[in-house]
């Protein structure tokens, strides 16, 4: 299927009614209050994310904590630390580190130390609320601490803070983006959606979250951050992706300079991450084959917000 081809619907996860009916209600009479409840559940990763943590194989990895402000993250690493190539594995939005546990053998095998970690809020760790820039600055953090990666496999929003950290100066040198999230203020709306909160009250949520973190969600946006980026990168994205859309993962191929696209179907947003045909293009990339396809347009190209 070409990308001319490729489906434009996007699943919306419905919220369970009683959320949304209190949303609905709420946005009426209390509108200010909804929306301090609406970013407490944009900002809250869901509690499966620690539950399937504590029941998933560490395969052997050596399990640490590190402190990044006031907060103490697991991480988990595999093989000598100190050898290079060095691999960061960057998981997404309510999900957790050793979900990438069946990408260690093969990286192992071809002589790479693998490191992954949960966000906080996610995995291992306490619960805590987390928005992008924290995903982002927990990157840096965790690059900080390790020192330099060969390369970072991000997924999701996993992928967006691998991007965001790497045009920040986090050093890592090529990445593999699997279904990146490429636009925060389209996330928001899939998620005022959700929960059947209207755009106006969506508006005043975007403003609460920007005054909280002090960033303007827009500077996230992969078409401001991915031609800042030099170093090479392997997008693999879905065509029928309903959770995050294709779109978003072609924007980081179109924007940033030393990207490359392959797409992909039958995979979805979720089974992506590791599937072997995957993991086999990814193993490719690393070793230093040219993967993918270059997207070539220009900056002023017209994409969907």
């Amino acid at each position: 299927m070409s990308a001319a081809q490729k489906s434009t619907n996007v699943r919306i996860n419905r919220a369970p009614w009683p959320i949304r009916a209190a949303i609905r209600f709420g946005s009426a009479v209390a509108p200010e209050a909804t929306a301090r409840r609406a970013l407490d559940l944009f900002t809250t990763p869901m509690r499966s994310s620690r539950v399937r943590a504590l029941g998933a194989s560490t395969q052997d990895a050596v399990e640490r904590r590190l402190t990044i402000g006031a907060m103490r993250i697991a991480t988990y690493t595999w093989g000598d630390i100190d050898r290079r190539p060095r691999v960061l594995l960057s998981h997404g939005w309510s999900s957790y580190g050793l979900r990438f546990v069946p990408w260690v053998a093969p990286l192992l095998d071809r002589g790479c130390s693998v490191v992954a970690f949960d966000q906080p809020g996610h995995g291992r760790n306490e619960a805590a609320k987390i928005t992008l820039p924290g995903f982002a600055e927990t990157v840096r953090s965790v690059v900080e601490h390790f020192g330099e990666f060969d390369t970072a496999v991000g997924h999701s929003l996993g992928g967006a803070a691998v991007a965001a950290a790497m045009a920040h100066g986090a050093a890592i040198a090529r990445a593999v983006l699997i279904a990146p999230a490429a636009d925060g203020v389209a996330a928001m709306r899939r998620f005022a959606n959700a929960i059947d909160l209207p755009e106006h009250r969506r508006q005043d949520v975007q403003r609460q979250l920007e005054l909280a973190t002090g960033m303007k969600m827009d500077e996230f946006a992969s078409h401001q951050l991915a031609p800042r980026l030099a170093a090479p990168a392997l997008i693999v994205h879905d065509l029928m992706d309903t959770d995050v859309p294709w779109e978003e993962g072609e924007r980081y191929a179109r924007f940033w300079p030393g990207a490359r696209l392959v797409n992909v179907q039958g995979l979805g947003h979720h089974r992506i991450v590791n599937d072997s045909e995957v993991m086999s293009l990814a193993m490719r990339f690393l070793a230093g084959e040219q993967v993918g396809e270059r997207v070539v347009s220009t900056q002023a190209l017209v994409f969907a917000g």
